[in-house]
């Protein structure tokens, strides 16, 4: 039921917007899918004694608040390899090399980030260390909007510092602080949702943000569209010096749909940023409603 319930709820969010939503029979019986199965699948969990998932842990403040905050760490996370490989490759036509080089500083800040996290972490609350992080984090997939379609390692080298460097003062104070005021006897079913939450994230996130991608690329690209007539002032002069470059109108027109066209897939990109910044704003408005709890006697099963 959990199989069948999340593959049809990720292909239900990824195709949806491809296909205009519920306009699509497929995508309709997807979402009528996803919705019976999942709600199955809590309903058959709750009987359970000794279930794959434990929702019941859901009733602890301390263990629902982690989740949300995990599930939008998955998103910032995932969601993030996701955009940045593909606006390097489709809009600056670089190639796995280059793009690699380009992200390569996010590793480096997030092995960095491990040994300073667990100094402040003996010295710190829990709490504070994780909200820095998530708002580092938020601010860093913020200083993503301001993308251009000119933007190379140079330019994303700061944006992908404050994403890389905080992922550990977000993934261990989540884990600590959701899992840690449960029994340990319930540890065991609770890390099993827990861990689901934060790759559920990332899926769902990778999916709205290719629906976010392709609708506002069509939005951007109608709004810049509109205004290259020939009764803005200088579109003409434009269009004089494109033709003399490259030989014919045709061939003008192409390049100027082309230019335009990747101007309006970089605003999309920004969009999908910003809206992952929201999401940080939502985790970091809900991380002062955690109780600080001291680490368990065993160790959390959690990857």
């Amino acid at each position: 039921l959990m199989a069948l319930g999340l593959g049809t709820l990720e292909y239900f969010l990824e195709e949806g917007s491809r296909w205009n939503w519920f306009d699509d029979a497929t995508i309709k019986h997807c979402a009528w899918i996803a919705g019976i199965s999942l709600s199955a699948f809590i309903i058959r969990s709750l009987m359970l004694k000794n279930p794959v998932m434990d929702f019941r842990a859901l009733l602890n403040s301390n263990f629902s608040i982690g989740c949300v905050i995990s599930f939008v760490v998955g998103i910032g996370m995932f969601a993030t390899i996701y955009l940045t490989p593909l606006f390097l490759g489709y809009v600056r036509g670089f190639s796995a090399w280059q793009t690699g080089i380009a992200i390569f500083s996010t590793g480096i800040a997030s092995v960095a980030g491990v040994p300073i996290y667990i100094a402040l972490a003996k010295r710190f609350d829990t709490r504070w260390i994780m909200m820095a992080g998530l708002i580092c984090f938020g601010f860093g997939m913020w200083s993503f909007s301001y993308i251009t379609s000119d933007w190379g390692w140079r330019q994303l080298l700061i944006p992908q510092i404050l994403r890389g460097f905080p992922q550990v003062f977000c993934v261990a104070p989540s884990v600590t602080l959701g899992l840690g005021s449960l029994p340990p006897e319930r540890l065991k079913y609770a890390s099993g949702l827990f861990n689901m939450m934060r790759n559920l994230g990332g899926a769902v996130g990778i999916a709205l943000c290719g629906a976010v991608l392709n609708d506002r690329t069509n939005f951007h690209f109608m709004v810049l569209a509109s205004n290259l007539t020939m009764a803005h002032a200088q579109v003409p002069e434009a269009m004089r010096q494109m033709t003399q470059a490259v030989g014919s109108t045709q061939a003008a027109l192409r390049e100027l749909w082309q230019i335009t066209y990747a101007q309006a897939q970089t605003m999309a990109y920004a969009d999908a940023f910003c809206a992952i910044a929201m999401a940080f704003v939502l985790a970091v408005c809900l991380a002062p409603f955690l109780r600080q709890v001291k680490p368990p006697a065993q160790p959390i099963s959690e990857h």
